[in-house]
């Protein structure tokens, strides 16, 4: 999936065990727990895999969030924090959540709450702290497209399945010509879906050729 921000810098950061959610037109139209990856232009990964498929063709305002805390409820995220603040009251916020989150996702997490990196943890309000929180729970982007068919992995469109007699994948409309796998318009999740279904398929057109 291509995003409209810059995360470019993210590039290769892998997360795991992560909340991902999208709203389309502010309707809440995915939500699931797994694993993803920020690539050059955007974020893939079996979670964005999963969504990608969901997000094909739509077109509106589309807005996909990140919760890098999904076992934490906001209370206890914020006593999370607290407590690591108080044991760095002297550092700055840069370095106080150093264990809360990974490295390279502190200084834009600080910048999405609105937050100077260099700021000292004793002068950090609890409007910071509240936007701190929300950030984390809530790493927001924009969607622009998913990536171009070169990288997909599973594709969409192909022969109508109405075309094709589903006892022995031969084609409804031209004898002797038979259909299997990725070339029929079916598209499932990953998780081994499509292979299955490239294996049924390519079993029963064998055996009535």
């Amino acid at each position: 999936i291509i995003l409209k921000e810059n995360v470019e810098e993210l590039e290769g950061v892998s997360l795991k065990n992560v909340g991902l959610k999208c709203y389309f037109n502010k309707k809440l139209i995915f939500n699931d727990i797994g694993e993803m990856i920020f690539t050059r232009k955007g974020i893939s990964g079996p979670l964005v895999l999963t969504l990608s498929s969901i997000l094909c063709n739509k077109n509106g305002d589309i807005k996909i969030s990140i919760d890098l805390k999904p076992g934490l409820t906001d209370q206890k995220l914020d006593d999370r924090i607290l407590r690591d603040f108080s044991e760095n009251q002297n550092k700055t916020v840069e370095n106080a959540i150093s264990k809360i989150t990974i490295k390279k996702l502190i200084l834009p997490i600080l910048k999405s709450a609105n937050i100077n990196p260099n700021k000292k943890v004793n002068e950090i309000t609890k409007s910071e702290r509240d936007n701190l929180r929300r950030s984390l729970k809530s790493f927001d982007f924009t969607y622009v497209s998913n990536e171009k068919l070169d990288y997909a992995i599973i594709s969409v469109g192909g022969v109508d399945v109405n075309e094709i007699d589903p006892s022995t994948m031969e084609s409804k409309l031209v004898k002797d010509l038979y259909f299997c796998g990725e070339i029929i318009d079916v598209d499932g999740f990953t998780g081994g879906f499509n292979l299955q279904f490239a294996f049924s398929t390519g079993y029963l057109a064998g055996i009535n050729i």
